[in-house]
């Protein structure tokens, strides 16, 4: 009888230890992602290329041509994009976070579950785009939702409905 509740304390007191200890965390290596430096990002031309889960930080990237590529789990984080062809890219559960996109020309694109805050949309080109299940920022949403038209022809969402337009 003694052994039990003996039992009983010390695996009660385990117990305790172990949810209420803070425990070391562990992040996730970045390994899988291919960070863009300057260097590589000089010619702008990126047309057609598998630039999946690549990472750009800080990159000045005015006018670059993305059109047709593969940009799936993308990383954008302080790009100034502006005036870039985005047309019939695939940046499904791509990043975008403090990136410049305006007068970004995304027509045909899929954004599908991709986080896209503290981004700027101003002037952007969003026909047959579909942000379905995306992240933006509520006065970036309006502002899209005000030039948004057609259907992505690959998914065949309506791109007023992936965004949520009343």
């Amino acid at each position: 009888m003694f052994d039990m509740r003996l039992r009983t304390v010390i695996l009660t007191a385990l117990l305790a230890l172990w949810l209420f200890l803070p425990l070391p965390a562990y992040g996730a290596s970045s390994a899988a992602t291919r960070a863009i430096d300057d260097a590589e990002a000089t010619s702008q031309d990126f047309a057609g290329q598998n630039l999946q889960e690549a990472e750009f930080s800080n990159n000045k990237l005015v006018g670059a041509n993305f059109s047709g590529a593969n940009l799936r789990g993308i990383v954008f984080n302080g790009v100034d994009l502006a005036g870039a062809n985005f047309q019939n890219v695939d940046m499904t559960d791509g990043l975008a976070y403090l990136s410049n996109f305006s007068q970004v020309d995304l027509t045909g694109a899929i954004l599908t579950e991709a986080i896209l805050l503290q981004s700027n949309f101003k002037g952007a080109t969003v026909t047959n785009a579909d942000f379905s299940f995306a992240i933006l920022d509520k006065d970036q949403v309006a502002y899209l939702c005000a030039q948004a038209s057609g259907s992505n022809p690959v998914t065949g969402v309506d791109t007023r409905e992936s965004l949520g337009c009343a």
